[in-house]
């Protein structure tokens, strides 16, 4: 498997499951333009991989962001040959608790930012037969009470994912991973307390098959294989759960 001398976008590279992507990116031979919130451990990622990075240090769902990240990548590396979208906005609660405003919130990081991203890749992505990988979440496929706001915006990305497979075909492809629970700095920030965020991680455990939380690697793994045309050059539509046997 090698991505060498592809350019890409990876969104929310910062912690968690997109620093494990963008790291499984880059040992493949990529070219990376690594994008989130923070500067800091964006910055700690280029210093260890030097010129193979360029860094936006950008909310993903601001005015302009998918122009600023497009331009970055397409100048740092003269081209752009894939978008990962893994940028996600988590927050829980129930129905009658949670601050509707917070629907908004999530649908903005989790469907239309990816989405304009896309769009604005799109020349660049068509130049080159590109490929688009959506980081969903099995929350988009099964039901998840206390979580119905997330799961919804992840059901969204699945239905995007599906229709530009299509709507792009044969130019781009696209395809979506639905990781299960990964370990990540997110659970300290669904919006729940400890307690109720340590019964949900023990219900979790219960539920996955495999018995285990995954981490980010194994998610970058799989989404090297998606970008690697020898290897997945006529897959494109794909909705593959990485969960450890969660949605089994």
């Amino acid at each position: 498997m090698t991505l060498d001398g592809k350019s890409v976008v990876v969104t929310g590279a910062a912690t968690g499951i997109g620093r494990g992507i963008a790291e499984c990116v880059l040992k493949a031979g990529a070219r990376v333009t690594i994008v989130g919130r923070r500067e800091e451990p964006l910055r700690d990622l280029a210093e260890r991989y030097g010129s193979a990075v360029a860094v936006v240090a950008q909310d993903v769902a601001a005015p302009g962001a998918a122009e600023r990240i497009v331009a970055v990548a397409t100048d740092a590396f003269g081209r752009l040959d894939a978008v990962v979208n893994n940028a996600g906005l988590a927050r829980f609660g129930r129905l009658d608790a949670i601050d509707p405003a917070l629907f908004e919130a999530m649908f903005a990081v989790n469907v239309r930012a990816p989405a304009e991203l896309i769009r604005c890749a799109l020349p660049q992505l068509r130049s080159h037969c590109g490929s688009v990988v959506n980081i969903s979440s099995v929350g988009g496929a099964l039901s998840m009470p206390g979580r119905a706001f997330y799961g919804a915006t992840k059901a969204a990305l699945n239905s995007l994912t599906r229709s530009l497979a299509r709507e792009l075909a044969p130019d781009v492809r696209v395809n979506a991973i639905m990781p299960g629970p990964v370990d990540t700095p997110m659970w300290n920030e669904t919006g729940l307390d400890e307690a109720d965020t340590q019964h949900m991680r023990v219900d979790l455990l219960a539920s996955t098959p495999m018995g285990r939380f995954g981490d980010g690697t194994e998610i970058g793994r799989w989404v090297c294989s998606l970008l690697d045309p020898e290897l997945s050059g006529w897959v494109t539509g794909a909705l593959i759960p990485v969960d450890g046997g969660r949605t089994a």
